[in-house]
């Protein structure tokens, strides 16, 4: 069995080759599935926004006797709320309790109950609007729109073309669509910190993309001054070259990220990392996958639009099929004139002109 270095080694020299950009609308397809999939989940089950979101209290507990979520839980049951609290582990002996929310006596009566629940004495308490929550989901709104626009603006000038910069923002909302699909799947709570997550994920596809792109700018440089290949296959040739790399670099971030999601978690508890890490881990994944398999088919797919470049690729598949009908004439001709020599074949030495011998002086 190769391994992954000589696989890579074979792509990058073209003797290996996936025809993933000769197959892209099989994987845009599926990729459009996938997003439709995403906007249905959402639709249905929709997002759990964090109380900073939503609105609502908080209470946080330190130095508890316990870290167990069921005193608090039967806390505020017995206090009469019939939401079911969001109890997080801070650290070794903290907790945090989010709820809907509470008036003022509420809120004294259950941080009584509380304190007496995890014997301890310190427990604080804060309350957030509905307003506030809403300025915050505004920001994180406004905060992903000013990113989407400045990469379509930094990628236009980077590339000179519209098409990379329009396959790249297409990625990238394919990305955070379908991470955004998952966490309404499973029910992951959205908080500051997954909006941060959201954030990183889109400069990490972005990084990746870009690597992929100028690959393909490095391969189809001179693209309409030959006559060889296509557009799509100088492109194709660049993705096989960077897949290994693109798989390389997603495996050393997603071990650490998946390091903290399933045991810094379980053994921490630690909330804000959490939170993050759950929008790293799903991203990351997604990202490397559309960069493989959806930015650089939506971008030759973009380009074959174009007139010159539908025209060149006429050009080069119009000459191919000529070459390989010239061929099929040759052979048809050897065989009729009772050879079975193919262009390209050998006669033997018998075959060859002999020198004439050198006459003496």
């Amino acid at each position: 069995m190769k391994s992954l270095a000589q696989l890579g080694n074979e792509l990058y020299f073209g003797r290996k080759s996936f025809n993933i950009v000769g197959n892209r609308r099989r994987w845009l397809t599926i990729g459009l599935v996938f997003i439709v999939l995403s906007i249905g989940v959402l639709l249905v089950r929709g997002l759990n926004p964090g109380v900073e979101f939503s609105g609502g209290s908080e209470f946080r507990i330190e130095q508890a006797a316990t870290t167990d979520s069921a005193p608090a839980i039967e806390v505020l049951a017995n206090a009469g709320v019939s939401e079911t609290p969001r109890v997080s582990v801070i650290g070794d002996d903290s907790l945090r309790v989010q709820t809907s929310q509470l008036t003022s006596e509420e809120i004294e009566s259950i941080r009584s109950a509380l304190a007496e629940a995890y014997g301890s004495e310190q427990i604080s308490s804060t309350f957030i609007g509905p307003a506030w929550g809403q300025d915050v989901t505004q920001k994180a709104l406004m905060g992903m729109g000013i990113f989407l626009v400045l990469v379509a603006v930094v990628m236009a000038l980077y590339f000179r073309t519209w098409t990379m910069s329009l396959a790249a923002i297409t990625g990238l909302i394919h990305d955070l669509i379908i991470t955004v699909g998952v966490y309404a799947l499973v029910g992951f709570e959205v908080t500051p910190a997954s909006v941060i997550g959201f954030l990183t994920i889109l400069g990490y596809s972005l990084y990746d993309t870009v690597v992929v792109f100028d690959k393909v700018r490095e391969n189809t440089a001179n693209a309409l001054e030959q006559n060889r290949v296509t557009y799509a296959e100088g492109a194709n040739l660049a993705v096989n070259q960077t897949i290994v790399r693109s798989i390389n670099t997603s495996v050393v971030g997603v071990l650490p990220v998946g390091a903290i999601l399933f045991v810094g978690t379980t053994g921490l508890g630690a909330g804000t990392l959490r939170d993050i890490s759950l929008a790293l881990f799903v991203g990351m994944i997604i990202s490397t996958i559309s960069s493989i398999f959806i930015a650089t088919p939506i971008e030759v797919a973009f380009r074959e639009r174009t007139a010159a470049y539908a025209e060149h690729t006429k050009a080069v598949l119009a000459k191919r099929s000529v070459s390989e009908d010239l061929v099929a004439v040759d052979a048809t001709s050897a065989a009729i004139l009772g050879t079975s020599v193919a262009p390209g074949g050998h006669q033997g030495q018998s075959a060859q002109p002999r020198k004439k011998p050198r006459k003496e002086r």
